[in-house]
């Protein structure tokens, strides 16, 4: 089976509607979707029941995104974004139902190059609540305009956690032992997923504790967490109210909630609350940021990646206000250079680097 050859249209002077391919095998959802995604928007939907319908589909609208479903007859989603990221790669939003343990499939999605997850709608029109909305334009947008070579799928088997051969080693954290502990705070958007990895697979174990903001829909955070704790040499898990901060452990903070620190003498601790969007997003980067400001000034390095729009760009600057040390991933090795731009504008950075040379710069500050 061979893919129509597509390309894929950039965002910024498209001389129309984006072009989205909703790919699911539920009427409704494809109904939802469509209402959602509409021309006033900004969108031109088309649909497909099944990978072979779109198949067909493509060669006739080539799509800008495709919005793609796990769980369908004939092929499963799986499947067919790994024989499209092989033949013809695209932005791809898996738009998924799954729960619990099944959600590993959709961070299994992410490994072979979806740029994004979204929870799948699962009432009417009327029920879509206008932040689902916004996040789910968002998310579209941001995959228009994601650069889907920059993606670097590694496929490291479990087996080599904790191993010996460390990029970064322990001694460089010698001289702040004795200081109040410092705290790493990291956030990230489209194509995160794979940069954090990257990052945290440099962390040697006894490195500062590290607190993730990743968006990501809740339900979907803690297969994340787990993902990484397998491939990562530190501890890397889901966020929960009243964790302590510790030295060797990365928290993701949880889908759908705000992440703060606070500090409690010379140590710090996790926050986990609802509460509004900001800068349109729940988990906000902003949230974090600006909590790690004013619990850890000087102690605390920033780091912002990936993504689009400006989430975590003002509190990256509140963060170099209070004398942190600031990093932003470059443009080059960005999947969508939205975020660290922002904050590039804004004064908030230190440091612009390659997503290669951030681990050593955040460990050696």
């Amino acid at each position: 089976m061979t893919l129509p050859n597509t390309l894929c249209a950039p965002v910024a002077g498209h001389p129309g509607p984006l072009s989205v391919l909703v790919v699911d095998d539920s009427a409704i959802v494809r109904q939802v979707l469509s209402a959602v995604l509409s021309e006033k928007r900004g969108f031109r939907v088309t649909t497909a029941a099944d990978p072979f319908i779109a198949m067909d589909k493509m060669k006739k609208f080539p799509p800008d995104v495709i919005l793609l479903d796990l769980e369908m007859p004939r092929m499963d989603g799986i499947t067919f974004l790994e024989k499209l990221m092989s033949q013809n790669p695209l932005p791809v939003v898996i738009c998924s139902g799954l729960t619990g343990p099944r959600t590993e499939v959709a961070i299994r999605a992410l490994e072979i190059g979806a740029v994004d997850i979204i929870t799948k709608p699962k009432v009417g029109v009327r029920g879509f609540l206008e932040e689902s909305a916004v996040l789910l334009e968002d998310t579209v947008r941001a995959a228009a305009t994601a650069r889907v070579n920059r993606f670097q799928r590694r496929r490291i088997p479990s087996s080599n956690r904790h191993q010996a051969n460390p990029t970064i080693p322990p001694a460089v954290l010698a001289q702040s032992a004795h200081q109040r502990e410092k705290i790493i705070a990291m956030g990230a958007s489209t194509g995160g997923t794979e940069a954090l990895l990257q990052v945290l697979q440099q962390m040697p174990e006894d490195c500062p504790g590290i607190v993730v903001v990743q968006h990501m829909p809740e339900g979907f955070t803690a297969a994340f967490a787990k993902r990484l704790n397998g491939l990562c040499r530190i501890d890397v898990r889901e966020a929960a109210d009243g964790d302590k901060v510790v030295p060797g452990r990365a928290y993701i903070a949880p889908g759908n909630r705000h992440i703060f620190v606070r500090r409690l003498g010379p140590s710090y601790f996790l926050e986990v609350r609802d509460g509004a969007l900001v800068s349109r997003h729940r988990p906000s980067v902003n949230v974090l940021f600006r909590s790690v400001a004013h619990a850890a000034g000087s102690h605390a390095v920033g780091v912002l990646m990936t993504g689009m729009g400006d989430d975590g760009a003002d509190g990256l600057l509140e963060m170099k206000q209070a004398e942190a040390f600031t990093i932003a991933q470059d443009e080059a090795s960005c999947v969508v250079f939205g975020m660290p731009h922002e904050a590039i504008v804004r004064g908030a950075v230190d440091e612009i680097l390659p997503l290669s040379r951030i681990p050593a710069a955040i460990l050696q500050k």
